[in-house]
């Protein structure tokens, strides 16, 4: 007699594409990142995402993404991705991404959806810096420049609170409730910087926001490590060398700091030996490598 067959939920037989954990307070950080191959991350407990250069399974339940710019191992996956969500019969996803490259994406999901022959409903948001976008009550998200070889984001998520103005705080209840009905705002909103995504940027990417060096948590591109490897040249291609971490050491406050994208070139041991050489502290433990 042939054993009894037990099929597993598809989300333990998907094994399609690395994904690393991390748990940081009350939110979790997810994904990988190589350079030239494919780079995705998330935070699952607000439902959002960077960049979409693969689509592991167990993603295709986030709806909300930002893009932070073109190149195909930072979004190439996007087809892929709203296809499944059509597929699984789950709403329309949100996709945020940078201005110049709405109509392309657009001609691109048309021909997929050609060549398909099924629809691939989305709706994408041009994205520039500058502007904040209403995520919920709580949360909201920022777009700043950073420095690459094609039009590129970053992004701040913070988290915003209400606090009592300082003029306010020795009334009582009854009377800040009274001010309240009267039209009177008594509160001024506070917001913390949760979580940096920097995506791929030479330095002044980061230089030109100082959310990136407060967040809670950065995520950051590290995709060059060797010293015999010229930071002009890798400047100039819009990525960052192990040297600009450590001429701006003193500036991360960051609680905890991702460094990933490393280049293709590294083996994972060399990697480390490099970054652990140059920084034998780890930035006192906050330092992690994602390969």
């Amino acid at each position: 007699m042939s054993p009894a067959y037990s099929p597993e939920p598809p989300a333990l037989m998907i094994h399609n594409l690395p994904v690393k954990k991390l748990t940081h307070k009350d939110f979790t950080i997810e994904g990988y990142s190589r350079a030239a191959v494919q780079t995705y991350w998330r935070v699952p407990e607000l439902k959002l995402g960077f960049d979409l250069g693969a689509q592991p399974w167990s993603f295709m339940g986030t709806p909300t993404w930002f893009v932070s710019h073109t190149h195909m191992d930072h979004v190439v996956a996007l087809p892929v991705y709203v296809a499944r969500r059509r597929m699984m019969k789950m709403e329309p996803p949100t996709i945020y991404l940078p201005e110049a490259a709405l109509e392309p994406v657009r001609r691109i999901l048309r021909m997929f959806s050609r060549l398909d022959r099924g629809r691939l409903p989305c709706e994408l948001v041009p994205t520039a810096p500058g502007q904040e976008i209403e995520l919920s009550r709580e949360h909201v998200v920022t777009v700043s420049p950073t420095v690459h070889t094609v039009p590129s984001l970053g992004f701040i998520l913070w988290e915003r609170r209400k606090k009592l103005k300082e003029e306010y705080r020795q009334l009582s209840g009854e009377q800040i409730r009274d001010l309240r009905l009267g039209g009177t705002e008594v509160t001024n909103e506070i917001r913390y910087p949760r979580v940096a995504y920097l995506g791929d940027s030479a330095p002044g990417g980061l230089d030109s926001c100082a959310a990136m060096f407060e967040a809670e948590v950065l995520i950051m591109e590290l995709t060059f490590v060797a010293p015999g490897h010229r930071k002009d040249k890798i400047h100039k291609f819009g990525h960052m060398h192990l040297d600009d971490l450590l001429e701006r050491r003193d500036r991360f406050r960051n609680e905890l700091i991702i460094a990933a994208h490393f280049s293709t070139r590294y083996h994972p041991r060399q990697v480390r030996h490099h970054v652990e050489k140059a920084l034998p502290d780890m930035l006192d433990g906050r330092l992690h490598l994602w390969i």
